[in-house]
């Protein structure tokens, strides 16, 4: 008998969303329930795409073309699923991905002005149609997440976060299209909440999905 197919979640938000330290917590719970559970992250997960994550992400490459960069994160993304979550999904395990395509459609087919159509027509080469089942969207303002960043003094500045704050603004404004265009697989959560509040909803939301695992 062939294992089931694993479920495949992906997270997603603004810069200071606080998304690193729910996706955690709920690795944390979902394995008290009995899951195998993987966490991992874009761009990034394994060496390859690490090695992708710092060339884009150095604040010195402030020269980059976006069309480079929006290639970079497919490229990055493509090793990662083929090295990391493609394996684990074959092996039934709930894949708990910090960043996929969505941040791609809203940060350089929105923001950057790609256009969503022509990023999301680049990156179908590279996953393969691989979608997540569900995606959490943690809503907040982009003023608000960028003053929790300004707040934490342990956390590394990359290229993205020189970005002027009309930039983010331009992001959180794709992100809420993505929610418009997507509404049966991304669920929004509040992020401009306690933390253990945006866990519970967090949890809540993902529930059905887990259930038919």
């Amino acid at each position: 008998m062939s294992k089931k197919r694993g479920l495949f979640i992906s997270v997603e938000g603004p810069e200071g969303a606080g998304k690193t330290t729910v996706i955690k917590e709920i690795e944390q719970q979902l394995i008290s329930r009995g899951h195998s559970v993987l966490l991992t992250r874009e761009p990034g997960g394994i060496e390859i795409a690490e090695k992708i994550r710092g060339i884009i992400l150095d604040p010195d490459h402030t020269t980059m073309d976006s069309r480079t960069e929006a290639l970079l994160y497919a490229a990055a993304r493509r090793q990662h699923l083929v090295e990391k979550v493609f394996p684990a999904l074959n092996e039934g395990t709930i894949v708990l991905c910090d960043r996929f395509i969505d941040s791609s459609l809203a940060y350089q087919g929105y923001a950057r002005g790609l256009g969503i159509d022509e990023v999301w027509s680049i990156n179908q080469f590279a996953i393969e149609d691989q979608m997540p089942d569900c995606t959490l969207f943690f809503d907040i303002e982009p003023e608000a997440g960028m003053a929790r960043i300004a707040q934490n003094s342990q956390r590394e500045i990359n290229r993205l976060d020189l970005e002027a704050l009309s930039f983010h603004e331009k992001v959180y404004e794709g992100y809420k299209l993505l929610t418009e265009r997507f509404p049966d697989r991304i669920k929004v959560i509040d992020a401009d909440q306690p933390v253990e509040n945006v866990c519970r909803d967090a949890l809540l939301a993902l529930t059905p999905f887990v259930e038919q695992t």
